[in-house]
Formats: structure tokens, C-alpha cells, sequence
């Protein structure tokens, strides 16, 4: 089983594969199977989309193939159903999210270990990856670096300290910077390659300081394909809040945050091929 970079070294030592496989597959049929069926069987307006929602079947399926160990049958899963027309995004936002964010539920309830739910989402970022093709990255592991920051102004930050300790978990390199300045901000991402940016909020009062944030990380970071994801109470009940502010996306708890980090990355390895394959064909002339 090839698990680096999905997972944090000093974890590997700690998973009893096996037992692991066990637990969570009781947890996975008896809590988010029902989850992801009771979400997805009920679409909007009451009527099902084939072509947008997997169905119960192709659920249940996954839940028990991802605790194989091994990937190859989960991703010929997968690639089946990219091939019965469902996109890579379709199938985040309907399948693998989700399940993230019921493992994230799960621990919150104690009804399973860190190391299980690290485990999880780990094969779960694999499926992600194989599926973007972003695993064959160059230079992969120094690649899924993130930026976690909060503001100046900001004295919460649990939240953020959970999401950080995921990550980390996850395999990804966190560089944490906690109550910066936008200045400090900008030094860090204009001097340092980022995939991914985290930044998180308490209130609506910081939404105004957060745009400006964003701005200029847009605008001075080394990786122009940066992603960019927020967090906090602002956006728990209001998503809608993720454009207005200029970022890419929230989640709802840690392990889910893991996985939206996951598909940024993808997104901004795809747009950063596609910058360097343009330039190969039109090299920017001297002026």
C-alpha cells in the first residue's frame, strides 16, 4: 500500500492497518453511508439527477472499497464513474467531501480515533489526487505546502489550530502564521511557494480586513494559481460568503478542510500546466 505523502510520517508507526480497516468499516455502513444517502437520495426539487448524483449503490461501494488496501480497486471505482459521465468535481462535492465531513462528525461525537479518521482521509485524498492526476506532481510531497494565517485583529483561534493539525496529519508542509498583519502576509507568500492559503475569521467584523487579505495574497503570491480556502462562524450558515470575499472555498470542520486543501491543490496543478505548456508554445519576447 503506497500511503506517503497522504499521510504524516510519524503516523504510519501508529496504524494497525488491519484493526483500522475494521473499525472503520463498521463506522463507515453504520454512519456515513446513511449520512451520504439520506444527503444525495433527496435531491433538490425532489426529483433525481443520474448524471449528478451517484446513487446508494455507488456509495455504499466506495465505503467499503477505500478501506482496501488496495487503492487501485477504489480508483478503477472511480475512474468507472468518470467514465459513466460524473466529473471529478461532481463526484467531490457528492461523494468524497462529504464522507470527509462525516468522519469529521464522527470525531467530534468520539465515535472514532484521530488515527482513524487521519486514515480515512488520507485514502480519501489519494482517490482525489489519482483522479486530478496531481499525483504525478513533480516534486509532490514539497508541493502540498499550505499557509495557514490569522489576523491581526483575531483572537480566536482554535479552529484554525484543529485545521492545522489535520493538515499536518495529512501529509501536507503548514506554515502557520497567527495574528499577521496583511503586511506580514504578503512577505510570506511574495518570498515562499504555496499551494494552498487557509485563512479564518470569527466575525463578520473581519470580513472587510479579510478581502483585503486576499487581495493582495492574489496579487503578490510566488504561485499564481494559488488556492485559496476560508473558515470560521461567517461562513458556517452563509457559503455564499466564500465568493464575495475573493477565495475558492470553505469547509466545515478539519477533516473536510483536508480535502478541499486537496482539491485546490489539484486545480492549481492544472492551471499552472496549463500556464507552462502556453508559455512552451508563446514564449513571452524581451522587451
Amino acid at each position: 500500500m503506497v500511503m506517503p505523502p497522504f499521510i504524516a510520517a510519524e503516523l504510519l508507526s501508529e496504524i494497525d492497518v488491519p484493526s483500522t480497516h475494521e473499525r472503520l468499516a463498521s463506522l463507515i455502513h453504520t454512519n456515513i453511508v446513511p449520512r451520504l444517502i439520506e444527503r444525495h437520495s433527496r435531491p433538490a426539487g425532489g426529483k433525481p439527477d443520474p448524471h449528478r448524483n451517484p446513487s446508494v449503490g455507488d456509495i455504499a461501494n466506495l465505503a467499503r472499497l477505500v478501506l482496501d488496501p488496495n487503492i487501485q480497486l477504489s480508483s478503477d471505482f472511480i475512474r468507472k464513474l468518470e467514465q459513466a459521465g460524473h466529473s471529478v468535481e461532481d463526484l467531490f462535492v457528492t461523494l468524497l467531501e462529504p464522507a470527509a465531513r462525516c468522519l469529521g462528525t464522527m470525531w467530534d461525537n468520539d465515535e472514532c480515533s484521530f488515527v482513524d479518521v487521519t486514515y480515512g482521509v488520507a485514502r480519501l485524498q489519494q482517490l482525489l489526487a489519482l483522479g486530478s492526476h496531481s499525483h504525478s506532481v513533480p516534486e509532490f510531497s514539497q508541493k502540498r505546502s499550505v499557509f495557514m494565517v490569522t489576523l491581526a485583529d483575531e483572537k480566536h483561534s482554535l479552529g484554525i489550530t484543529m485545521v492545522e493539525t489535520f493538515l499536518h496529519a495529512g501529509g501536507w508542509a503548514v506554515t502557520p502564521l497567527h495574528r499577521a498583519s496583511i503586511d506580514q502576509v504578503v512577505t510570506m507568500v511574495s518570498h515562499e511557494w504555496f499551494a494552498v492559503a487557509g485563512l479564518t475569521v470569527g466575525s463578520t467584523g473581519h470580513l472587510p480586513q479579510l478581502v483585503s487579505a486576499i487581495r493582495a495574497i492574489r496579487a503578490q503570491s510566488c504561485n499564481p494559481a494559488i488556492g485559496i480556502m476560508v473558515g470560521g462562524p461567517p461562513f458556517s450558515d452563509h457559503p455564499e460568503r466564500v465568493a464575495e470575499v475573493g477565495a475558492d472555498a470553505t469547509a466545515v470542520n478539519a477533516p473536510a478542510a483536508v480535502l478541499v486543501a486537496q482539491r485546490l491543490f489539484d486545480i492549481g496543478a492544472a492551471r499552472n500546466w496549463q500556464a507552462q505548456a502556453a508559455e512552451a508554445v508563446h514564449p513571452m519576447q524581451p522587451a
